[in-house]
């Protein structure tokens, strides 16, 4: 058998609810694990290191703030894919991956939201400011939250994740604009520092903990997606129950 063959046989394996509900029990307590560790080591680094010159000890929002901006923008990438394999390859799990991650990036796009106020008033002198990057992640959480507005309202689960992955997919387009937000036009908001052509602008004892907190975040991401994923398959096979059992108490 080739590569390519055994390959799609694990995927097809993966898209069982019942096998990846296996999967999702082995490899949770290690995620879990894993996420606390880290963030245990990126908390220390945070408050072990010394104030900026220029923010002073405002500079520590960073650790939450970045690393939740990103998340926020990684989320939805994930729920695109995931749309994807749900219109063209009806992956089993692709509309529970994509319905099971939108409160998660909403979460993490308020974060980032309110971490950026926080930071941006001793920084800015204001809260707020409509620059095309702040727009542009607001538009984003009202995004997340229009999706699962959309979710809860269809009962119909099948036809909700077509309806949500086009919409998914749209939306996408707004993913590119914050990220390049700040160089295409004039915005308060900083350009890119920690990635960047010619090395990271960020000082190496501020980018250690940033990266680590980066990393524990991304985990919990996934652990936390993981788990809602399983928390929606055993949801909908309660529901398939309750909808069989309601169709033999008429019938009898």
């Amino acid at each position: 058998m080739s590569d390519t063959s055994i390959q799609t046989t694990r995927l097809s394996a993966l898209a069982n609810p019942t096998r990846f509900l296996a999967l999702a029990a082995s490899v949770l307590p290690w995620m879990a694990g894993i996420t606390a560790i880290l963030f245990a080591v990126g908390l220390y680094f945070s408050f072990t290191t010394e104030g900026d010159y220029q923010q002073g000890m405002t500079v520590m929002i960073m650790y939450i703030h970045v690393p939740a901006a990103w998340l926020s923008m990684m989320c939805y990438t994930v729920m695109a894919v995931s749309a994807i394999g749900s219109l063209v390859w009806r992956h089993p799990l692709a509309d529970v991956s994509h319905k099971a991650a939108a409160p998660i990036g909403a979460v993490f796009t308020l974060i980032a939201l309110i971490t950026g106020s926080l930071w941006g008033k001793p920084m800015w002198g204001t809260w707020w400011v409509w620059d095309a990057r702040l727009t542009s992640v607001f538009v984003l959480f009202l995004m997340y939250l229009g999706l699962i507005a959309l979710n809860r309202a269809m009962d119909d689960p099948s036809r909700a994740a077509r309806v949500s992955s086009v919409l998914i997919l749209v939306g996408f387009v707004n993913i590119p604009i914050i990220k390049f937000s700040v160089d295409w036009w004039n915005t308060l908001h900083q350009p890119a520092s920690v990635f960047k052509m010619g090395g990271s602008a960020i000082d190496a004892e501020f980018l250690r903990p940033l990266l680590i907190m980066a990393i524990a975040f991304t985990l919990l991401f996934f652990t936390l997606h993981i788990m809602a994923m399983r928390n929606e398959i055993w949801r909908r096979r309660i529901a398939s129950q309750r909808r069989l059992a309601a169709r033999m108490a008429a019938k009898g």
